[in-house]
């Protein structure tokens, strides 16, 4: 909150306030570099996940074309479209070569497929460490070991992962890696860039020389710092908040198939998010079926909450082989460190209750 008033300079001055300003600045960056394990000058501040995959992305494969290491850039079906779109975009309008790595029935990728792909010219992947749709967790350590023996520079998108899984960068062996601070209690508009030292990334924003010259634009002081601090308490009690997630998690998952036992699980049922759930209602429309819950006080989503309202089967499903009518019947139900047993409770009734009527109203319609 002081940095809202009190500590109100812009960090790019010079004088007093402006100091004062940079300090914190300064300060909230150590400390995300202490929780990523990594260097202070390796953490670009950016306005949350979106610009950090555009700036990754972009950055990395113009740069390496420029210098002649390249044309072919790879990625997988379940990535967010802050990924996705950078990548069609740098396909469609800048020309170059597109590989779309396929997943299986559980939303992952295969070490092995990944590594075919790559070939000379190859010069940057990104490949999602836990896909916000279905929860699935990749296996991002073996990804990197084969994209470093290979010279290919690998991006992942974090941002469904931060606080609650390792962003230890040198365990994961990555080269750029994104964060948004809204998903671990953060404010909204701010994120973190992760880019490995010795790395050059040709800016997607131009302007003046904030961030090394890596992205331009005055920090938003009171944002970084609350990012910083928020990620530092996600960590400090990770433990516990993991604990508390898969406990209400399962409880949330038990509830829902022991009432529906037609209702399919999708992701994988083990390695993946432990405070995500996702469903499957075959022969509904997931856009009703969120009206129906959204009226009952229940907040959810049909898959990545950017598509909420979207009618169109999620991309991601129908890549893992279900079919548009199973596809368009999604759920994504997410619990937090203040979630209660009521709370799940109160959800389960409510999810199966929705889900019975829906059905119900179907069945008459057809009559």
């Amino acid at each position: 909150m002081p940095y809202f008033s009190e500590i109100y300079g812009n960090p790019s001055s010079s004088h007093s306030f402006g100091r004062k300003a940079e300090q914190a600045v300064e300060d909230a960056r150590e400390l995300v570099a202490s929780i990523l394990n990594c260097k202070a000058s390796e953490i670009v501040f950016t306005s949350g996940g979106s610009e950090g995959d555009n700036l990754a992305i972009r950055g990395a494969a113009l740069t390496r074309r420029q210098l002649g290491h390249g044309n072919h850039i790879i990625t997988t079906p379940v990535e967010h479209s802050a990924v996705s779109r950078t990548m069609e975009q740098l396909a469609v309008v800048m020309d170059f070569a597109h590989s779309v790595l396929p997943v299986d029935d559980l939303g992952m990728v295969d070490v092995e497929e990944f590594a075919e792909l790559c070939k000379p010219g190859t010069t940057i992947a990104s490949i999602i460490y836990a896909n916000n749709e279905v929860g699935s967790i990749n296996p991002i350590p073996q990804i990197a070991e084969q994209a470093k023996a290979r010279d290919v520079w690998l991006h992942t998108d974090a941002v469904q992962a931060a606080g609650q899984l390792s962003l230890d960068v040198h365990a994961l062996g990555v080269d750029l890696m994104s964060i948004s601070g809204h998903k671990f209690y953060g404010p909204k508009g701010v994120g973190a860039l992760y880019i490995r030292d010795g790395l050059n990334l040709l800016p997607s924003q131009t302007g003046g020389s904030h961030e090394s010259g890596r992205r331009a634009g005055t920090h938003n002081t009171p944002f970084i710092v609350g990012m910083a601090k928020a990620l530092q308490l996600a960590y400090d009690d990770i433990d516990t908040r993991i604990a508390h997630y898969t406990q209400m998690r399962d409880r949330l998952v038990k509830g829902i198939c022991s009432r529906m036992p037609d209702v399919t699980r999708t992701g994988h049922p083990e390695n993946r998010l432990p405070s995500h759930a996702s469903f499957i209602f075959e022969g509904l429309d997931s856009s009703q079926l969120l009206m129906h819950l959204d009226m009952k006080g229940i907040a959810a989503s049909g898959g990545s909450a950017c598509k909420t309202g979207n009618p169109e089967p999620s991309g991601v499903l129908l890549s893992m082989g279900f079919k548009p009518e199973q596809a368009i019947g999604s759920l994504r139900l997410s619990v937090g460190h203040k979630t209660t047993t009521d709370d799940i409770d109160y959800a389960v009734d409510v999810v199966c209750e929705v889900v019975e009527k829906l059905y119900r109203l179907n069945r008459e319609t057809l009559l």
